[in-house]
């Protein structure tokens, strides 16, 4: 019996089925020569080949990988013009036992470390995540004693891939990457602040956010005006993924959201009033003046909404005519109002009546390109069908709002949101003796869900959760 081998394996597939060499070259591509020398051991076998020799036998593409790694790396030294092409394949095939299996030959030698970073760069950059995050982590372990920049920017890249999971995952890698952000270029430190600030800040972290949104100020602030004084001199850093500027308001924007959240109104109208002002910009290009109109609406609809909470309820039209003209902003300006609305126990009619027709379109929006991702758009939705629900319920018109609420529980169950889900459970709970027959069993599929997502119903079912930490920029 022959050793389970690719050339082995193809030498067996031709006897079984009385195909010759030719044949065979003929149905896959590979020359009749190359095909002989590969069956007598005489010539090793490049990807391309193999690819073409599997197709050949009728198996899926891939189907050999492991045989190859066996064939080639395993009593061979190890071949980077081999195994370099065999890694993009595999990524492509999503194998990741096969990358595991090769990097774990290759790790030994710290002398891949370097080429297998380049390779999971590329993958990140290709979209190839769960590939590229396998080959970072493993570069990140052989580099664990090396405190290098290399480290740091593995990690980051590793935290990075986390940013769309559970609220649980995205905290484990934020905490661990927080200390090898001062190790990066301080170019690449600006944008690891942001999205540490940005995940903190859907986290409900707030000191971690107004932490990180200063440090990026900070760094930004110190060298805008280096670059600035120095227009003259060569460049010694690498250019950030936003102008400079860019980063100096967003950290009052974030700080101006913290104090809000606190009920510290005046100091957060004063960071509004920091990015509102951006006379000291000097960029003048198209992009910069883009960037720069949309901090000043930012800053005058949050103006409004500031004044809004602090109890100025007379300025609700003034800013409603305002946000109207911002498509995008309008879900999150509707949920603020309810917000205010549920809290302070005013009517609000008129301004839902106004935007009625466009609520049903918030959802159906998600898939579009725009400003928010449809996770952001998702989220949004399930927050803003939880004040709504509120609304009505309070104001006595329980049909409509338990309507609202099983449309935005289906939502947060879309997108696994522990947040909304309690509060919508708690809302019903609350308003359950107002429910109809239908709207109760449509409630129990739903909740069938959260039971097959293994949250604990127990937990879910509290009166209310609190959803003033929702962000308001």
């Amino acid at each position: 019996m022959n050793q389970k081998t690719i050339r082995a394996e193809l030498e067996d597939y031709l006897k079984r089925n009385y195909i010759s060499i030719n044949q065979f070259a003929e149905a896959s591509g590979v020359n009749s020569g190359t095909l002989s020398n590969i069956i007598n051991g005489n010539r090793s076998i490049s990807m391309l080949q193999l690819d073409r020799i599997t197709e050949g036998i009728g198996l899926v593409e891939g189907s050999f990988y492991d045989l190859y790694i066996e064939d080639c790396f395993n009593h061979q030294p190890l071949n980077w013009r081999r195994l370099r092409p065999l890694l993009y394949r595999c990524a492509e095939l999503d194998k990741l036992d096969c990358i595991g299996r090769l990097v774990g030959m290759m790790t030994d030698n710290l002398a891949y470390t370097p080429l297998l970073f380049d390779i999971a760069e590329d993958l990140f950059k290709q979209g190839k995540c769960t590939a590229a995050a396998l080959l970072f982590e493993k570069v990140a372990e052989s580099e664990k004693y090396q405190h290098s920049e290399r480290l740091a920017l593995c990690q980051y890249r590793i935290f990075t891939l986390t940013m769309f999971e559970e609220n649980e995952v995205k905290l484990r890698a934020a905490v661990q990457f927080e200390g090898f952000v001062k190790r990066l270029d301080e170019m690449d430190q600006l944008d690891a602040l942001k999205d540490l600030a940005n995940t903190y800040l859907s986290l409900q972290r707030r000191d971690k956010v107004e932490k990180f949104a200063k440090e990026m100020g900070h760094i930004a602030t110190i060298h805008y005006k280096y670059r600035n004084k120095q227009t003259k001199i060569k460049r010694l850093h690498k250019d950030p993924k936003m102008p400079l500027f860019v980063y100096i308001l967003y950290a009052h924007i974030l700080c101006s959201s913290v104090c809000v959240e606190r009920g510290d109104y005046d100091l957060g109208l004063h960071y509004v009033s920091l990015y509102s002002d951006m006379s000291w910009v000097r960029e003048d290009t198209e992009e910069a003046h883009r960037l720069m109109n949309q901090c000043k609406m930012w800053a005058k609809a949050n103006s409004y909404l500031i004044r809004l909470m602090k109890g100025e309820f007379e300025l609700l039209p003034e800013y409603v005519d305002y946000i109207e003209q911002y498509e995008e902003e309008i879900l999150l300006a509707l949920f603020m109002i309810l917000q205010i609305a549920n809290r302070n126990q005013f009517n609000v009619d008129d301004m839902l009546l106004r935007f009625e027709h466009q609520i049903p379109e918030f959802k159906a929006r998600q898939g579009e390109e725009g400003r928010y991702t449809p996770l952001v758009i998702e989220d949004r939705y399930a927050h803003f069908m939880a004040e709504l629900t509120l609304y009505y319920m309070n104001r006595g018109e329980y049909e409509k709002g338990m309507n609202y609420m099983l449309e935005g529980l289906e939502s947060a169950l879309k997108i696994n949101s522990r947040v909304c889900i309690i509060r919508f459970v708690g809302l019903f709970e609350q308003f359950r003796y107002a429910a109809s027959q239908e709207s109760q069993m449509l409630y129990k599929h739903l909740i069938s869900n959260v039971q097959n997502n293994n949250l604990a119903v127990s937990n879910l079912l509290i009166m209310e959760s609190d959803s003033d930490n929702y962000t308001y920029s």
